[in-house]
């Protein structure tokens, strides 16, 4: 959804993230210690995502439950506050609570608004426990729902289709997709063969990754070429990728090497270098989610190949809003301070986030490079 973004989210209460609040650009990267809390920022972000579509009661679940969730002994609910720009309307405004019940969890609160330059903001919902309103525009008037409406999901998953401005929201947050480090064990799907279909994403464990780029190379020619020119560049010697069926309806891919008589293999290259192939493929793909979440993108990659997946990360940053997570100094050395966020620890245990570019760094990288002022601590986000 074009033009659509995130301009700032508020966390409370969940995990070490007891009050955070972190303005939000199209490229994000959340550096610092093992433990700050950059993991729990992409959790928090696939939380709302799947409050948004219908799926909060299973994701707490997953979490490990609302109880295991909130930040201990200092809070007793977890909220979330999102502020997003939308195009050519005013910026929508959703707050979130969710609080223990027992065993279980309740909405005590939702809030969808925009400032219309009125004295108290629109309102499109307006949920207080019990109490749940929507903006009806047939009527011009706050509403109760007419369809069954189930207290352990959002009403913002389950607002009408009707109802434009919340469903647009909606769509945003519930397809925020995280991506964790690539499966490269022995039977890992992006190892074996795959079927010949329709696919738009390389899927989170390369399932989907050869259908996909035998499919982009059929139909998105210029964005395959690009993929395999930034594979020239990290891969001296690389030619090209082959996709030859090893059965009825099912595609292998081999790696041709100018240097080499024979082809290798899919499962036969190395650990960094099917990451990188994944990773850069994901970051082309022309369906990439509003919100992409990567954590770690750095595992197994040669310190080369991270200037090129920077780079790669930043044009990807124009089509979505991409949050990455890394401890890694070696990414941090081809990043600028406007695109680092720096996580913390204060001293009551509680997380802490800065953008580096609002610290006084500018006599330090007179004389260093970046990561080289985090490794001396003068960014803070270190053990």
């Amino acid at each position: 959804m074009d033009g659509y973004k995130i301009d700032k989210i508020n966390i409370s209460g969940f995990r070490r993230l007891h009050a955070i609040e972190l303005d939000m650009k199209p490229f994000n990267v959340l550096i610092g210690a093992n433990g700050v809390g950059k993991t729990s920022i992409l959790d928090a972000f696939t939380l709302l995502s799947a409050s948004a579509s219908g799926n909060l009661d299973n994701k707490l679940s997953q979490l490990g439950g609302i109880v295991n969730l909130r930040t201990r002994g200092k809070s007793d609910k977890i909220s979330f506050t999102v502020d997003m720009s939308v195009p050519k309307r005013e910026p929508y405004k959703y707050e979130l609570e969710i609080e223990p019940v027992g065993t279980g969890y309740s909405i005590p609160r939702e809030l969808l608004s925009q400032n219309r330059g009125q004295s108290t903001p629109f309102k499109h919902i307006d949920s207080q426990k019990n109490s749940i309103f929507y903006f009806d525009p047939g009527t011009n008037k706050m509403a109760r729902p007419t369809w069954e409406h189930n207290p352990f999901e959002t009403s913002l998953a389950q607002t009408s289709k009707l109802f434009s401005d919340p469903e647009a929201l909606r769509k945003v947050l519930a397809t925020a997709h995280q991506y964790h480090a690539l499966d490269i064990s022995q039977r890992a799907p992006v190892k074996l063969p795959q079927s010949m279909k329709p696919a738009h994403m390389p899927g989170v464990d390369g399932e989907d990754l050869i259908p996909y780029l035998y499919n982009m190379r059929e139909s998105e020619s210029n964005r395959y070429d690009a993929i395999i020119d930034t594979l020239r560049v990290a891969f001296p010697g690389f030619d090209t990728l082959g996709f030859p069926p090893v059965a009825a309806g099912m595609l292998t891919m081999t790696w041709k090497d100018n240097r080499l008589n024979q082809q290798i293999s899919i499962h036969e290259l190395s650990e960094g270098t099917l990451r990188f192939i994944w990773l850069v493929s994901l970051l082309y793909s022309p369906r990439l989610s509003t919100i992409t979440m990567i954590d770690e993108p750095e595992v197994s990659l040669h310190p080369e190949m991270l200037n090129i997946l920077v780079d790669v990360m930043r044009e990807a940053s124009k089509r979505t809003q991409l949050i990455i997570a890394t401890h890694s100094d070696r990414l941090i050395r081809f990043l600028q301070p406007e695109e680092v966020v720096v996580m913390d620890i204060n001293e009551e245990g509680c997380a802490t986030a800065q953008w580096a570019n609002e610290m006084d760094l500018d006599a330090w990288l007179a004389d260093y490079s970046l990561d080289e002022v985090w490794r001396m601590g003068r960014m803070g986000g270190r053990a």
